[in-house]
C-alpha cells in the first residue's frame, strides 16, 4: 500500500486484502488524494467492492466469530434496574424532607 499512484484494480486488490485482514482504516489512511477521488467517483470500484464483500463473507464465513452480546445486554439491563432503584430511593428521601416543618415551634426557650 505504499505506492501512491495505484490504479483502480490495484486499489481493489488492496481493499480486498484490508477487508480480509480487518484493516480497512489502514487502507483508507493509505489513500492519496488522487486515489481517494478515483475510488470516490468510480462506480466500477463501488460495484467491485460490493462483490469483494460478498466473496469475503462467503469465503470466511466458517472462520468468522460473531461476538456473544448476551452478557453485555444483561449487564446493561442490570445497570438500568439499578439506576431506577436509586432514582426511586432518592425521590422518597426528598419527599420526606419537604414534609418537615421549616421552623421548630414545639420547643420553648428557657429564660436565663
Amino acid at each position: 500500500m505504499l505506492d501512491k499512484n495505484r490504479k483502480t484494480e490495484e486499489l481493489l486488490a488492496d481493499y480486498a486484502g484490508a477487508l480480509r485482514d480487518g484493516s480497512i482504516p489502514v487502507f483508507l489512511k493509505s489513500l492519496g488524494r488522487e486515489e481517494a477521488r478515483t475510488i470516490g467517483s468510480s462506480r466500477d470500484f463501488s460495484d467491485a467492492t460490493e462483490v469483494v464483500r460478498v466473496l469475503n463473507a462467503v469465503g470466511f464465513a466458517d472462520k468468522a466469530a460473531t461476538p456473544d452480546v448476551g452478557l453485555f445486554i444483561s449487564r446493561v439491563d442490570a445497570k438500568i434496574v439499578s439506576r431506577l432503584k436509586e432514582a426511586k430511593a432518592s425521590s422518597r428521601g426528598r419527599r420526606g424532607a419537604h414534609r418537615r416543618p421549616a421552623s421548630r415551634t414545639g420547643k420553648t426557650e428557657k429564660s436565663i
